[in-house]
């Protein structure tokens, strides 16, 4: 999977930029401030329809400007493929593949990225909705059918959330209808999930061995809340336990069984991470994880995804960072932010992106 070009309209600090690309490593250099992160943002925005870095449309717009317009020319399995967006502040986003338009849903999936920003640090000692996010992108791009109940169930446990404020304090409330609708998505996400964690943590546990030379085994775990301490997966299940926690979901207006409750746990060995490992150990099982996204959307899809590394390598010491240019390098197509040369300087065949006001580049 490669990306040939990439034209941006009105978007961020881009008023007009078109680029050509070759099928290797892209390093985007310049200091702070000159739109490194606005290109790999369109990048990632033309693969989910939205964008890492704001949940607002209009923060990708120039100010004074009505709408922005990507246009993305990619190959993927040997086929050509174009990606129109048109972003607007006030009309609902257009997108078009080859022409055609198509919604969101059917755009996950058709460019696959995978993106590494210093937030990504933070995967392990961060919320769970951080870990949530990602284990959810990242089957989503490679199950259109998880995508798509996913969006089901989140739509279901909003409009359940609302019965549950708008009935605060009446006698009776009937949610049958919405109960056996989320236990049945429920089931869905959950399983989704266990079976994409366990083909993850195959080839989590693998990078992880080579990076520290089979010292230490890493695993995910996935967590439930509820449950009486075993996994809850079954609609049937769920739909029992949405019962039992009625009185307590009343009470607080909200719901508090579900996937939207889950969370996934790091372990090295026997040691939670979270709560015990040091910072270098955090980081390296991160990197781990991110080289195994990369296996795991090419097992499914069968070639590698596009590699988005935002402004990353300087954040990891140089043993990780050379371990990282070394799997990547010849291997698949990447964009690296920096602003200095010296993180990349053991590459070659990469080509030089000068970002500046003027966004001249040069190839090296």
């Amino acid at each position: 999977m490669n990306i040939h070009s990439l034209e941006l309209i009105n978007f961020r600090n881009y008023e007009h930029k078109e680029w050509q690309f070759k099928p290797s490593i892209m390093v985007l250099y310049g200091p702070n401030g000159v739109g490194k992160s606005n290109l790999l943002e369109s990048i990632y925005v033309s693969t989910i329809g939205k964008s890492y870095r704001t949940n607002e449309t209009s923060d990708l717009i120039q100010f004074g400007k009505e709408a922005a317009g990507i246009v993305v020319n990619f190959e993927k399995k040997e086929t050509n493929h174009k990606i129109n967006l048109r972003l607007s502040g006030k009309e609902k986003k257009e997108i078009r593949l080859n022409s055609n338009r198509i919604s969101q849903k059917e755009l996950m999936g058709t460019l696959n990225t995978v993106i590494f920003s210093p937030e990504d640090l933070q995967l392990i000692k961060g919320s769970p909705s951080l870990r949530r996010r990602f284990i959810d992108i990242e089957i989503s791009q490679t199950s259109a059918m998880y995508y798509q109940q996913l969006h089901m169930y989140n739509k279901i446990l909003q409009q359940r959330n609302k019965v549950l404020k708008d009935s605060y304090g009446k006698a009776n409330l009937n949610l049958e209808e919405w109960d056996q609708q989320l236990a049945n998505t429920a089931s869905f996400i959950v399983k989704k999930r266990l079976e994409s964690l366990r083909k993850i943590n195959l080839l989590l546990d693998l990078m992880n061995r080579r990076l520290t030379n089979g010292k230490e085994n890493l695993r995910i775990i996935y967590e439930q809340s509820y449950g009486d301490q075993k996994l809850v997966v079954e609609a049937k299940d769920f739909y029992e336990l949405l019962q039992q926690a009625l009185p307590q979901d009343r009470r607080r207006m909200t719901t508090s069984i579900g996937p939207h409750r889950d969370d996934l746990k790091f372990f090295s060995d026997s040691m939670d991470l979270k709560r015990f490992g040091s910072q270098g150990q955090q980081r390296t099982a991160i990197l781990s994880l991110k080289l195994s996204e990369l296996e795991f959307i090419k097992s499914e899809v069968g070639e590698y995804p596009i590699l988005l590394l935002d402004d990353v390598l300087s954040e990891l010491d140089k043993e990780r960072r050379q371990n990282l240019l070394k799997f990547i390098h010849r291997r698949i197509q990447t964009f690296i932010t920096t602003t200095d040369l010296d993180d990349v300087a053991t590459l070659t065949d990469v080509m030089i992106i000068q970002c500046g006001e003027r966004g001249q580049h040069e190839e090296s």
